[in-house]
C-alpha cells in the first residue's frame, strides 16, 4: 500500500505541476493578449489623432481656398464694372481732337466770307472722322447699286424701279449703315426698287 500511496503522491505532484504549467501558460497568454490589446488601442488612438489632424488641415485649406475664390470673384466683378464704365475712354479721348476741329470750323464760318475755304475745312474734318472710324473697325455698309439684303439694310419704302435690272436693288440710301468688325451696329435705311 505504501507503493500505491507513493504513486498517488507522485501522480498528484505531477498533476499539480501540469496544472501549474497550464495556469502559467494561460496567464502568459492572457498577459500577451492584454499587451496586444493595449498596443492595438494605442495604435488606433494614434491613427485617430493623425486623421483628426489631417481633417483639420483639409478644413483649413478648404476655408482658405473658398476665401481666395471669393476674393477673386469680387476682384473680377470690380474689374468688369470698371471696364464697362471706362471702356470707351480711349475712343472718346481720340474723338476730342475732332471736336476741337469742328469748333474751329464753326468759329471760322462766323467770321469768314470765303465759303469754299470753310467747305474745304469741313471736308477735311469729315475725312479725319472717317479715318478715325476705319482705324477702330467701323466701316460703312455699301448701298449704291447693291441688292437689297435684310441682314444689312432696312427698307424704308419701295419705289417703282427705273429699269428692269434695278428691281430688288437699292435705289437710294436715306441713312448710311455701319458695321463694327463685321457686326452691324446700324442698318442702312434705303429705298428699294420694285
Amino acid at each position: 500500500m505504501k507503493k500505491k500511496t507513493t504513486d498517488q503522491t507522485t501522480e498528484q505532484k505531477e498533476q499539480v505541476v501540469a496544472d501549474q504549467e497550464t495556469t502559467d501558460t494561460a496567464t502568459g497568454q492572457k498577459n500577451t493578449e492584454g499587451q496586444d490589446a493595449e498596443q492595438m488601442a494605442a495604435t488606433v488612438e494614434k491613427e485617430i489623432e493623425s486623421l483628426s489632424r489631417e481633417i483639420n488641415d483639409l478644413k483649413d485649406k478648404n476655408l482658405r481656398l473658398m476665401a481666395e475664390f471669393d476674393n477673386y470673384r469680387k476682384r473680377t466683378l470690380k474689374e468688369k464694372s470698371e471696364l464697362i464704365l471706362n471702356g470707351g475712354e480711349d475712343v472718346l479721348k481720340k474723338l476730342l481732337p475732332l471736336v476741337d476741329d469742328f469748333e474751329r470750323a464753326i468759329q471760322a464760318m462766323e467770321t469768314s466770307t470765303d465759303t469754299q475755304a470753310v467747305k474745304d475745312g469741313i471736308d477735311l474734318i469729315y475725312a479725319k472722322l472717317m479715318s478715325f472710324l476705319n482705324e477702330n473697325g467701323v466701316t460703312a455698309i455699301p448701298t449704291e447699286n447693291e441688292d437689297f439684303n435684310t441682314d444689312l439694310h432696312e427698307a424704308v419704302t419701295t419705289f417703282p424701279a427705273p429699269s428692269e435690272e434695278m428691281k430688288g436693288k437699292i435705289i437710294e440710301c436715306i441713312s448710311k449703315g455701319y458695321s463694327l468688325r463685321e457686326k452691324v451696329i446700324r442698318y442702312s435705311k434705303v429705298i428699294v426698287g420694285e
